[in-house]
């Protein structure tokens, strides 16, 4: 089952993720927003949820939470792999 606030980070340019961040507390009226990745876009999940926090909504958002875990799954070689995971809630400030 999915979010419908969700962002799911990947290889769009970086400001489309803060955008819709940012878009999904104004415009949406979200309460709560996750911002998940996978991999190597951990990194880049952090970075979106910061600038959204500090330079966009400036003292309007917080984080809430942050859930970290890791699959195991068969690669296209037959290999087991792992991969790790982030979910960062935002939520918005009273």
């Amino acid at each position: 089952m999915t979010n419908d606030n969700s962002i799911f980070i990947g290889n769009k340019p970086f400001m489309n993720y803060v955008t819709g961040v940012v878009m999904q507390f104004t415009t949406k009226g979200a309460n709560e927003v996750i911002v998940k990745a996978r991999g190597k876009f951990i990194s880049r999940a952090v970075d979106v949820s910061e600038v959204a926090r500090k330079r966009f909504l400036d003292n309007a958002i917080d984080v809430k939470d942050i859930q970290i875990d890791s699959e195991e799954f068969e690669n296209k070689e037959g290999k087991q792999v792992r991969v790790s995971n982030i979910e960062i809630t935002l939520i918005k400030k009273d």
